[in-house]
């Protein structure tokens, strides 16, 4: 792309911004924030037409704009766009299609606009299931932006104007096994897996000895929020059956890793054996690439318990024909062009070479990931794991500088976080090392000069210098002399 694509001024555009939108909604770069104008693929464009390569953007899953994409969505908007009370080819086939990936007991679909949505009503059919209101969340989650979602998001209602923790809401440790709660080096050779589930163990005993039982337990299937986590290996093994024992239902939130992914999976939840099966599915925004459609799988037995209230559920515009036609389309692209092994092979590459760089730069304490789902953990210290929190933020910049688009996250804020579209290629993460390689350099060396300087004020010496008496004794005032 070369040419400039003709619009109001970026200033102009901030000044209607900042005028007519809210201030709660945040730009990325808010000092200089980006004015994009087209996307294609791995790639946004700016107002002038420069290109900038998307390592952040896991909505646009198939890549941005994809014409096969798009062209569902326009034929079907030229025909028909209408709610689910009428019968509809696509809806039905969209729902076919969603549960034939995952485990046969996930059988029934429910059509919604975005993840919120989704998470939203997964815990309204957990609570008519079994009648409980307890709900069990891992500390750092985020699971939308609704009410009922800012409920059970730590990640929101901790924040220091947050709304805090309701009384029947219950924190489970984050099973961030670098550092968290229980970390690799604190616990050689133990199952961290079994140690964090014991921490639900214990959670789910203490509600039932005041006489309640869980209604939920609700995770992401991989934690992005809270810092691109891969929980120990049994650990959801051993989660879902203390939560199960507790009469509480298993909710897993695929809306930020679903969708092939991790590479070896559709679903990421299945990292964890083919035994491992939630009761409530939750997916959304790679679904659509962009446009708003989300949806619930569950069982037959769950959806049976909610239908039995007697109270219609009705989504205007969930599973309208235009959405299905464009979900249909993107798992459509995903088989024809292969994207789940790509994602795979990528993203084993990817790791790979972050590997080669942590050995050369100590800034890097953890590299992980699955599939194209990667962090890279930043420490200043790898033996006391103390975050690098300022050093991720001005590598965030520095990479923006370099028309490179990566954001930062976790509770300290220090993990880089990579979940680009999945056309994302070898050549892009070449690109995206050799220039984060040489950002870390620049980082080094500016912090080897501070650390020169340090040691010089260091070598400052106090001298003692004769003052005045009162004719019976001499004092001496302390003097600081920086040494040359």
């Amino acid at each position: 792309m070369t040419e400039t694509i003709e619009q109001m001024s970026k200033s102009d555009t901030l000044k209607l911004r900042n005028r007519h939108i809210g201030e709660s909604c945040t730009l990325f770069y808010r000092s200089n924030p980006l004015k994009i104008v087209k996307g294609e693929g791995q790639y946004l464009y700016d107002e002038k037409g420069e290109r900038h390569l998307d390592c952040i953007n896991n909505v646009a899953h198939v890549g941005h704009c994809h014409p096969d994409v798009v062209e569902a969505g326009q034929k079907q908007m030229a025909l028909l766009s209408t709610n689910n009370r009428f019968l509809h080819d696509d809806l039905v086939i969209c729902a076919k299609r969603l549960t034939s990936s995952l485990p046969e007991q996930l059988s029934v679909c429910y059509l919604v606009n975005s993840g919120s949505e989704a998470n939203d009503l997964a815990l309204r059919l957990a609570h008519t299931h079994n009648g409980n209101k307890d709900i069990i969340v891992l500390d750092h989650a985020y699971h939308g932006h609704l009410t009922s979602m800012i409920d059970i998001s730590p990640y929101k209602f901790n924040q220091p104007k947050g709304i805090g923790k309701k009384d029947h809401i219950h924190v489970a440790p984050c099973p961030d096994v670098y550092r968290g709660k229980y970390r690799d080096v604190d616990y050689p050779g133990e199952d961290l897996g079994l140690k964090y589930a014991n921490d639900v163990r214990k959670i789910c005993k203490d509600v039932k000895e005041k006489g309640r039982g869980i209604s939920a337990f609700i995770a992401e299937s991989l934690m992005s929020v809270g810092g691109q986590i891969l929980p120990p290996k049994n650990y959801y093994r051993n989660v879902y059956r203390h939560v199960r024992e507790a009469g509480g239902v298993c909710i897993a939130d695929e809306v930020q890793v679903g969708f092939g992914r991790v590479g070896t999976h559709m679903w990421a939840f299945q990292l964890y054996g083919e035994d491992i099966i939630p009761d409530i599915v939750t997916v959304g925004k790679p679904m659509g690439n962009g446009h708003p459609v989300a949806a619930v799988i569950t069982t037959r037995e769950i959806a049976r318990s909610f239908a039995d209230t007697g109270i219609e559920y009705f989504n205007t515009y969930g599973g309208n024909p235009v959405s299905c036609a464009i979900a249909n389309a993107v798992m459509d692209v995903i088989e024809k062009e292969n994207l789940q092994k790509r994602a795979l092979a990528v993203g084993n590459y990817l790791l790979q070479e972050l590997k080669k760089l942590q050995k050369r730069h100590p800034i890097i304490g953890d590299v992980r990931g699955a599939g194209l789902f990667v962090g890279i953990e930043l420490v200043k210290d790898r033996v006391k794991r103390t975050p690098a929190t300022a050093e991720a933020k001005r590598i965030v910049m520095r990479l923006k500088e370099e028309k490179i688009l990566i954001s930062s996250d976790g509770p300290d804020v220090n993990i880089l976080k990579i979940k680009p579209p999945l056309v994302f290629n070898n050549e892009n993460v070449d690109h995206l090392l050799t220039v984060l390689d040489e950002i870390l350099k620049e980082i080094e060396i500016e912090d080897e000069e501070v650390a020169e300087q340090r040691v010089n004020i260091r070598k400052a010496v106090i001298k003692p210098v004769k003052i005045e008496g009162d004719g019976v004794s001499n004092k001496v005032k302390p003097v600081l002399v920086r040494a040359s």
